[in-house]
This record gives C-alpha cells, structure tokens and sequence, in this order.
C-alpha cells in the first residue's frame, strides 16, 4: 500500500511540474539580520505582548543558567521570520509512537467542547480504526470534531472510512483534492497538507511527525535491544511528537482554523475554541506554520541557528535533501569548531529521497560534518537541537519539498531544560546508528553512486 501511495503521488506530482514555475529558497544571513533585531525578543503571553522591559525581565528569570547567546540568537530569529516568543508553556517531548497514541487518545476522550485534528495521514488500520471510534463517539457526546486530511497523504485510504465519520456528525474536510472538479479555479495538487496537529478544547494540543497510523505507531522500536537490521520490512518507525499546554495552544488553534477557511469550505461549527489560557509552565515557544505563499519561517529559522552555533549542531533528519546554502551552512559550522553531527536514514520507505540525500555525504564528510544512519527503525522523526537549548520538532523535512511546496508545522523552544531532554533523545539515536566514515564511504558500489547521480536531479520535485 505504501509503495502505491508513492507511485501515485510521483504521478501526480509529476502532472504539475509543466505547471510551476521553480520557486527558490531565501538567502538568510544572521549578519545582516542583526541590524533588524531589537535588543529584547518580542514576547507574548495569554494576556497579549509584553512590554520590553516585561519581557526583559521574564527572560533574566527564564534564561538565568543559559548562555548569553540565548537573548540574542532569539531576537535574530525574530528579525528572519517576523514570529514572537509565546511565554509559559509546558512542553513534553514524546519520542515514542505507542506512548504518543496513548497521549492523544486520551487527550480527545477527556474532551468536552472540541476536537480539531489535521493530519497527513489517516489510514484505515489498527489504530486509524480506533482513533476514528475515539473521534464518532465523542462526537455522539456532543463534542464538535473538526477533521482535515490531505487528499494525497490518504490516497490509499477508502472514502467510505471518513463518509462514516461523516454521517457520524464529524465536520470532514479533504486537503486540496486530487480531483480538479472539487476545487474549481484553485486546483493546487502540488500543494499538499504536511502538518500533523491535534487541538483539544483549544487548551491542549499535539503536533510533531506522527501521522494517525499503525505504521507510524505501533512499531516504533526507540530504545530498542533488538539487533540492528537494513531490511526496512523487520524495523518499526522512529518518530517524535510534542504535547503542548498553555498560550502557544492559542497559535496553533489559529493555523488549524486558518488551513481550514483557506480551503473555501467556510466557518468552522461555532464553539469556543479560544478559551481563556492560563500559563501552563515555563517554556518559551515560537510556533511557526509555514506554506507556499509564506516566506519559509521553517527554513529561515534553521538557517540562522545553524549559522550562530556555538557548541554543537545535532539533526534528526528522516527525509534530508538540503539546498546549497543549507549545505554552506552546515560545513562552516563544522570549519569553525561546532560539533555537527546528523542522524539520517540507515533504511527508508522512500528510497528516492534517500539516494538524494546520499549523494551529500561526501561533501559533508570531507569538511567535518558527522553522519550516522539509524539501523533499528525506519526514521521519520525531523527534530533539531542547537547548542543544548535551541530545539524544534515538528512536520517540516529538510527539503525543498517542505521548505517551499507543502504546508508544514515546527515549532521552537528555546529553553535550556528541554534543550538537555533533546539531546538524550539524540544520544539515544546515535546508539542505534552506525557512523558513516568519508573512506568507508567512497568504497561504495558504483550502482549506489548511480543512484544518488539520478536522484540528485528530481531533489527539486521530492
């Protein structure tokens, strides 16, 4: 089923190319963004902005322990992507697919008011059975459910499983249809709805790499003892979600609305889906929901952390096809001293992209850029974490794909604490992968080097 959801997507993709014109990613360039950046980040809480002296303060209190390179790579990502801090959060890190699916069935069966889920993928399994269960029987309870799922992401999914979530009351609504007929004048098909998000009675909300399937959550093997293995047919999927209570909740309830109406399919059912948020805890977020007619906050962000780091620059990457400046960006930092070390696929469900990535290594390699690949899963997880405190996870792949096409959901907190839970799910990571050295590299077979030469010239559509 998997590799037809490929095939069929490749073909569709394929239609609009004589369509598109090639769009490019910004240049970004933390010098010059230092000359926009004000002298304090700009904070928001549940009450509305801080003043600069506020936030000031609250950032003393917060960042007490943390390097003073901390204030200023905020406010530098800040002048790139034009997004505030969001103050008292609680963020948790969820590593594990079981754990994650736990976490958010439980979530939507404490709801009372709302459910708004927007995913990639929604299949008709284990788990999309018990999740679409979860979802009609609160609905039978009266609480109003919103669905959004991209038309290509659940191409191998049966219409009649959300007709009867449908004719259950749930509010269904599919992500740029395949079908022209269904989006008269504003047919985007290379466009497609990448975020994974779930928003329960506009307090709580989860989002991260997780899409609503038993592939994605069932099999996860993080933390594994079993014997690593290359056959992607005998390894569970590695991902990572987030679970976040507080302000930022508030954000990311207006990018599900926001995706919604733009899709010409009118106002939501009326409920209160921004109550009052108290602060939850003390984490500082900055929510960035990017798509095709935006600037690439994603990108932008990654960008200028990469560029500023002082210590380390560790990336978990499933699908990893970077641009040239992405690439620059990486081996100076390795040149000037910065520990760089990505986490990228051992084994892939998409063997395309993987040969593309591949053929990055020996550049990377050859200027002091660490490569490991994951051996016990099939890696889907895209997170980042930057001298210990800057972090983001979410739906966003290091692509132009992602970067420029989609519609993608990262966020970023900047916090020490939750910077160190980051880095232990790396190191863990870097147990299970095997070091890529650039001499055991450039004996590869020549059929692999053929591969990544062919996948190196579809990196654009990918």
């Amino acid at each position: 089923m998997k590799t037809l959801h490929h095939l069929v997507r490749y073909l569709l993709l394929a239609l609009t190319i004589t369509l598109s014109s090639c769009a490019s990613l910004p240049e970004v360039n933390a010098d010059s963004e230092r000359t926009e950046a004000r002298a304090v980040p700009t904070v928001a809480t549940a009450k509305g902005r801080l003043a600069k002296r506020q936030a000031a303060d609250l950032l003393a209190r917060r960042w007490a322990k943390a390097s003073p390179d901390l204030k200023a790579l905020a406010t530098l990502e800040e002048a790139a992507t034009g997004v505030p801090l969001i103050a008292g959060n609680n963020v948790k890190l969820l590593f594990d697919g079981p754990a994650t699916m736990r976490e958010m069935m439980a979530a939507a069966s404490a709801a009372r008011h709302t459910i708004n889920l927007e995913t990639y993928i929604f299949d008709q399994d284990e788990v999309g059975l018990q999740f679409a269960a979860l979802l009609m029987e609160k609905r039978k309870q009266g609480v109003i459910v919103n669905l959004l799922y991209d038309s290509v992401g659940a191409l191998g999914t049966p219409p009649e499983f959300f007709k009867r979530m449908k004719e259950a009351g749930i509010n269904v609504l599919a992500f740029n249809p395949v079908n022209p007929t269904k989006r008269i004048g504003k047919w985007e098909l290379n466009n497609r709805d990448h975020r994974k998000l779930m928003v329960v009675d506009g307090k709580v909300a989860f989002t991260g790499g997780i899409n609503i399937s038993s592939t994605y959550a069932n099999s996860s093997f993080f933390r594994s003892k079993r014997a690593p293995t290359m056959d992607s047919r005998k390894v569970g999927w590695r991902d990572t979600h987030v679970k976040i209570e507080g302000p930022a909740v508030a954000s990311l309830q207006y990018h599900f609305i926001d995706n919604w109406v733009g899709q010409d399919a009118g106002e939501l059912a009326e409920a209160n889906y921004f109550p009052t948020l108290a602060p939850a805890g003390n984490k500082l977020v900055r929510v960035l929901a990017t798509d095709p007619a935006r600037d690439s906050e994603i990108y932008k962000a990654f960008i200028v952390a990469i560029q500023e780091a002082k210590t380390s620059v560790h990336i978990t990457s499933a699908y990893f096809v970077p641009d040239r400046q992405f690439i620059e960006s990486l081996i100076a930092a390795a040149k000037r001293g910065v520990d760089v070390k990505l986490v990228l696929p051992g084994v892939s469900d998409h063997g395309l992209v993987m040969h593309a990535g591949r053929s990055f290594y020996d550049e990377l390699l050859s200027n002091g850029v660490k490569i490991y690949q994951l051996q016990v899963a099939v890696l889907h997880a895209k997170t980042a974490v930057i001298d210990g405190t800057w972090s983001t996870v979410g739906s966003a792949n290091i692509d132009r794909r992602s970067f420029l096409h989609n519609y993608e959901l990262n966020i970023v907190v900047l916090d020490p604490a939750f910077g160190k839970d980051m880095q232990s799910a790396f190191a863990e990571d870097l147990r299970d992968s095997k070091e890529v050295t650039l001499e055991q590299w450039r004996r590869r077979p020549w059929a692999d080097r053929i591969k990544e030469f062919a996948a190196r010239l579809t990196e654009y559509w990918i």
